[in-house]
């Protein structure tokens, strides 16, 4: 039987694109970790993207996940099965162009094929505790970067 996991993240820009930064919290059994990061130069759905991988990267065994995120953009991505769409696709979208971020599609793909990950959207910046709490680390790191 996996581990049970449940990880919230979130990822925030300053412009975009500009300075962004990361969090998630990560839960297993009684045991939390909070994780965050920076990058210069980036967008906000890189900043998003890059917060579930940053989280599942964690992860040194197969575990079943609920992944949290306030990202339409990336559970979209999953629950409505664009990621097949754009693998058959050569990753181009629908209008024939090139997917953004495809890079960091594919390891997203990676994880999920490894993990057994059941993706939920939350909505940001509302009453989610968690949700929150990832905004303030992704925030944070911008600040802590900016001069």
């Amino acid at each position: 039987m996996n581990k049970k996991v449940t990880i919230y993240t979130d990822g925030a820009c300053s412009g975009n694109p500009g300075a962004g930064g990361w969090g998630a919290v990560l839960f297993y059994k009684d045991t939390m970790k909070e994780i965050s990061g920076f990058q210069d130069n980036t967008t906000n759905n890189q900043m998003e993207l890059t917060a579930a991988i940053m989280a599942l990267e964690k992860l040194k065994v197969a575990c079943d996940v609920d992944l949290y995120s306030d990202s339409a953009y990336l559970v979209n991505a999953f629950n409505e099965d664009w990621i097949t769409k754009w693998q058959m696709n050569g990753f181009r979208n629908a209008n024939k162009k090139p997917v953004q971020n495809a890079d960091l599609w594919q390891r997203l793909i990676e994880y999920n094929n490894f993990h057994n990950i059941t993706w939920i959207k939350v909505k940001g910046h509302a009453d989610n505790k968690y949700n929150n709490r990832c905004d303030e680390l992704a925030t944070g790191e911008i600040a802590k970067h900016q001069k």
